[in-house]
């Protein structure tokens, strides 16, 4: 993943080709760094974008879900 400036947006880079981000699914993403936790990376996103935890909380994770299964990230054991 990387910051493409001409796009003004996360890009996601893999064998088959490239995929675009949008705001919350960079800010998600580049919170992948095997350091944060999925409930620290949630609460991080909770406060950048406040109004409504739960929404924000159950976009995180089938974000999460969807980009596991299609294999763009791993999870930590």
């Amino acid at each position: 993943m990387r910051w493409e400036p001409a796009q003004e947006a996360y890009v996601l880079l893999y064998p088959e080709g490239i995929v675009k981000l949008n705001q919350t699914a960079g800010e998600i993403i580049r919170r992948c760094d095997g350091v944060c936790s999925v409930a620290q990376m949630v609460a991080e996103l909770q406060r950048e974008f406040p109004g409504d935890d739960e929404r924000v909380a159950e976009g995180t994770y089938r974000f999460l879900e969807v980009f596991r299964a299609k294999g763009w990230i791993r999870r930590q054991a």
